[in-house]
């Protein structure tokens, strides 16, 4: 199957109080990398995190963007600091009698000063949360490796319908060049018959000459190797990702090729066509640059 490295997934899992939410979206990249963002508290569960995402995806720059909300798990104990609070309650009590007024002090008063109670908060096991994250990445992975399958499948079937274009040009290609030998043969022909005003032409001087330009001209080898290399790309479409990487060095050979049947060509007709087979190559190699 093969997958696009541009993608998008998500998932939002709540079990047991905690709600945990991921989000991936990945871009295309030579290499792998990837980018995990989680509040700071569960740092440590990075690495299992990009773990996950390596077990999926072998190429682009991928983000992974997750919330954990555990409050409701969260437990919250008051304490007293008794010690202190019987020295405020003295004080108050020192302040009432010296200065005869009255004692009017309440508890919620005492609660209020500072440092009288004492707040504890114990935050939800780590472990539980780590497996609800895992559950959580892996629904994300799954959904965001179903949308690039589906590009993916968008991306093969472009990439089928050119390597059929090309085969067709390549045909066109190989039947120009063997007219143009014809041709050149004909030219020569009646030039040399212009030239030698009627006496006898040597047939295998004019046997030679095109022989010699058959040669110069021949692209035989280019389209044989064209034809080999539509044949691999073919195979590598069915082989699945990841095949990205292959597939670029491919099309390199394919543009090298194209080229050098530029460069051999005598014949404005097949010129025009190379063209038309340089722009489908190129399209080719745009659409690999999205492959995994």
């Amino acid at each position: 199957m093969i997958k696009s490295m541009t993608g998008y997934g998500s998932s939002k899992i709540t079990d047991e109080g905690i709600t945990v939410s991921v989000e991936l979206k990945s871009v295309n990249n030579r290499y792998l990398e990837t980018s995990v963002r989680l509040p700071r508290v569960y740092l440590a569960l990075e690495e299992e995190i990009k773990n996950v995402i390596k077990e999926h995806i072998s190429r682009g720059k991928v983000d992974v963007f997750i919330s954990i909300d555990s409050s409701e798990l969260d437990t919250v104990d008051v304490s007293i600091n008794q010690k202190l609070a019987r020295a405020y309650l003295s004080a108050f009590k020192a302040l009432s009698t010296d200065f005869d007024i009255p004692f009017d002090i309440t508890s919620g008063m005492i609660g209020r000063l500072s440092d009288v109670l004492k707040i504890e908060k114990t935050e939800a096991d780590n472990s539980f949360i780590s497996k609800v994250l895992s559950a959580a990445v892996n629904d994300a992975v799954t959904d965001f490796d179903a949308m690039r399958a589906r590009e993916g499948e968008k991306l093969l079937n472009d990439i089928r319908g050119r390597l059929g274009t090309i085969l067709d040009i390549v045909s066109q290609i190989e039947q120009r060049a063997s007219e143009t030998v014809s041709a050149y043969r004909s030219r020569l022909e009646q030039k040399m018959n212009e030239v030698l005003s009627g006496t006898g032409i040597d047939e295998a001087r004019i046997l030679a000459e095109a022989a010699v330009f058959a040669d110069h001209i021949a692209i035989d080898e280019e389209t044989v190797r064209l034809r080999s290399h539509i044949s691999q790309m073919e195979n590598f479409l069915e082989t699945g990702s990841p095949i990205g990487k292959k597939m670029d060095f491919l099309i390199q050979e394919f543009n090298r090729e194209a080229n050098t049947i530029g460069s051999k060509c005598q014949n404005s007709d097949v010129a025009h066509i190379v063209v038309d087979l340089k722009s489908e190559i190129e399209k080719i190699r745009e659409q690999i640059q999205n492959i995994e």
